[in-house]
């Protein structure tokens, strides 16, 4: 993962660097669940293996966010509303607080 981040209207987002092939395209990933080498295409689908991890929908928070927390730490997860903008920076949050559950992807 790597790129520049900068800052806009007052958030801080990652901006990928290119893959490097010659046409210039940045390529696309993917959140895969290790356990059933299952592709994550939907929030359903992740909610479904969230919650056998033990993490529930939080329901206090922005309108604008789908959120999960578990009772055993202080971790929130914040997601998009739209799937369509559930991007990397998403897929490795959920990563780095499941590690060796979750993986992320270049689709070839």
């Amino acid at each position: 993962m790597s790129g520049v981040w900068v800052f806009k209207n007052g958030v801080f987002r990652l901006v990928e660097n290119g893959s490097g092939d010659d046409e210039g395209k940045r390529r696309r990933k993917v959140l895969i669940h290790l356990a059933s080498e299952q592709v994550v295409s939907s929030y359903c689908c992740l909610e479904r293996i969230l919650n056998g991890l033990g993490w529930e929908r939080y329901y206090g928070g922005d309108a604008q966010l789908f959120q999960f927390h578990k009772h055993s730490s202080i971790d929130l997860i914040s997601l998009p509303k739209d799937f369509n903008k559930f991007n990397s920076i998403h897929m490795y949050d959920i990563v780095v607080k499941n590690p060796n559950v979750f993986h992320v992807r270049d689709v070839v």
